[in-house]
């Protein structure tokens, strides 16, 4: 198996590690949400073309497009956000053409399956025995801008950010859930998932925009080829079905 995932591979890169090796590597930045569904997703790829290689890079989707602006080395960019997207449109990270949404999602509210608190409703959240809220940053992380934009609409932003628990990405607000730390947490549903013996999904929560994934190819020129074929991959039947098991929709 060829895939390695890492939050620091631009790292490596900027210090020229294992710079030869990773030559000839297609690399994919990807949400943090995407995790689980582009591993297998990226196995898939290989398998279909062998000899090929996918290096996956997991971040928030701000943290992404930084590095991607820094020069990191990336030749797919999927957001969690179209907000990102925008602006990695903005600063000429990505090639505006292949632009295209492959993935949809929703913003649930979780709570520690070992229970504590009672949390049975969003308007819980008020309560004077709520102490401590999750939430990915909104300055930095799609899911916190889902988060806030929703409970605006609902008029509860004041009272929950007053409680609020900043993460730097969404898997690490289910992490802060899972373990207890939090009363309550704010994360995509298809995260609730992959730990549904340590939270439990309250409810569903309305976004005023639809939660949609796009990704692009980024400007860099080495394997433009294979970073097409992987976002065709993505958006085939193959390709929708395994993001379907990991609980995405289609956009």
């Amino acid at each position: 198996m060829h895939i390695r995932t890492s939050l620091f591979l631009p790292v490596l890169a900027a210090l020229g590690l294992g710079a030869a090796a990773q030559a000839a590597d297609l690399t994919v930045s990807a949400a943090s949400s995407l995790t689980n569904a582009f591993k297998e997703l990226g196995q898939a790829y290989e398998a279909r073309h062998p000899g090929s290689k996918v290096a996956l890079n997991f971040a928030a989707s701000d943290v992404l497009l930084r590095q991607i602006e820094q020069g990191a080395p990336a030749d797919v960019f999927a957001s969690a956000d179209q907000r990102a997207m925008d602006r990695a449109v903005q600063s000429r990270s990505v090639r505006p053409g292949t632009r295209v949404d492959f993935a949809a999602n929703a913003l649930v509210l979780i709570v520690p399956a070992a229970g504590g608190a009672a949390v049975n409703s969003l308007a819980d959240l008020k309560g004077e025995n709520i102490k401590r809220v999750a939430y990915g940053n909104p300055a930095s992380v799609p899911v916190g801008r889902y988060t806030q934009a929703a409970l605006e609409r609902q008029g509860l932003w004041a009272a929950v950010s007053a409680k609020g628990v900043p993460a730097q990405n969404v898997r690490q607000s289910l992490d802060y859930v899972a373990r207890g730390e939090v009363d309550a947490g704010f994360v995509f549903a298809t995260d609730a998932a992959v730990m549904p013996g340590k939270v439990k999904v309250v409810e569903t929560v309305p976004t005023p925009q639809p939660i949609t994934y796009p990704i692009a190819l980024t400007m860099r020129e080495a394997n433009q080829a294979a970073a097409q074929a992987f976002i065709d991959y993505a958006r085939s039947d193959e390709g929708q079905a395994i993001l379907a098991r990991h609980g995405f929709k289609k956009p």
